[in-house]
């Protein structure tokens, strides 16, 4: 099982944010992205909200990152960790608005991107972008197909219900033959989508209904399930209970981890970093080779 980390600072939905992210800037995210490139950590994360009511905040958070402008950054910084966004919302953009910018960050990153997509669930956010609310998962279904017919093609095309183009020309475009896309979302509906893309990111969910899930749904080898522990992981004072919860993500069917840490500075982030890497060969973590 590979491991990512949902990138501290970024997002800050409550709880269990520690007090150091509110004051911390971008230095301190490429600080935590350099060394998780440099001990092979698979992915770094950055989700997508433009504006969040206040009466949501509170629930949702108010803190999101653009994960175009935050990636543009990190990819300057870092070699070898994939850049996902986890996730972009579909019904926020036009397919080839997305082909264009994030295949632009693919071919800066050489060929670092995986784009995690969800169908959205913020109407006031929709209206705000003038974008449909009512009938958005079957417009994410055809800009899936879509995104799949243009990510790494000079000359796309595509004819769909809701998006249809041709005869267009977008360069830059992605460097990867094909970017990985994970799809976001809890209900079996997004896991039937989740199995026309590359992987899945549920959230929420118990694990036992995950793997039950999993399990009915039968996904194909080769399909990234990238599951989260329930809390931030302690590796430096707990190693054995940072163990045992990745161990049951892997037996709920995870193949890559996505976890948070429990941390008190950006340094201390770092250390945890490299002490969960010290625990790979005994909990069989799958971690890059250094370059």
């Amino acid at each position: 099982m590979r491991v990512g980390i949902v990138t501290p600072v970024v997002a800050q939905p409550p709880p269990g944010n520690a007090a150091w992210e509110r004051d911390a800037g971008i230095e301190e995210i490429a600080r935590i992205a350099e060394t998780a490139d440099r001990l092979g950590y698979h992915h770094v994360t950055c989700s997508e909200h433009v504006a969040v009511p206040t009466e949501a905040a509170e629930q949702r958070g108010g803190v999101y990152w653009d994960p175009l402008a935050t990636f543009g950054y990190l990819a300057a910084r870092t070699s070898r960790v994939r850049l996902a966004t986890q996730v972009l919302v579909l019904g926020y953009h036009h397919p080839l608005a997305i082909a264009k910018r994030y295949g632009t960050l693919d071919r800066i990153s050489g060929g670092r991107l995986t784009l995690g997509l969800g169908v959205g669930s913020l109407a006031e956010e929709f209206d705000l972008l003038g974008a449909e609310f009512a009938g958005r998962g079957a417009r994410a279904d055809d800009a899936l197909a879509a995104l799949r017919a243009s990510l790494g093609r000079r000359v796309p095309e595509h004819h769909g219900p809701h998006y249809d183009f041709s005869g267009l020309v977008v360069e830059p475009h992605a460097v990867q033959e094909r970017v990985p896309l994970w799809i976001g979302g809890r209900s079996a509906r997004s896991l039937r989508r989740a199995l026309t893309a590359d992987g899945w990111v549920p959230f929420g969910l118990p694990l036992r209904t995950l793997a039950k899930m999993l399990a009915e749904a039968g996904p194909p080898a080769g399909f990234d399930v990238v599951l989260a522990p329930s809390r931030p992981l302690d590796p430096l004072a707990d190693p054995e209970g940072a163990g045992a919860a990745l161990t049951r993500l892997r037996e709920a069917g995870a193949t890559i981890a996505g976890v948070k840490f429990a941390s008190s500075s950006p340094a201390h982030y770092c250390d945890q970093l490299a002490a969960l890497r010290d625990l790979a060969d005994d909990y069989a973590l799958t971690f890059e080779e250094k370059l």
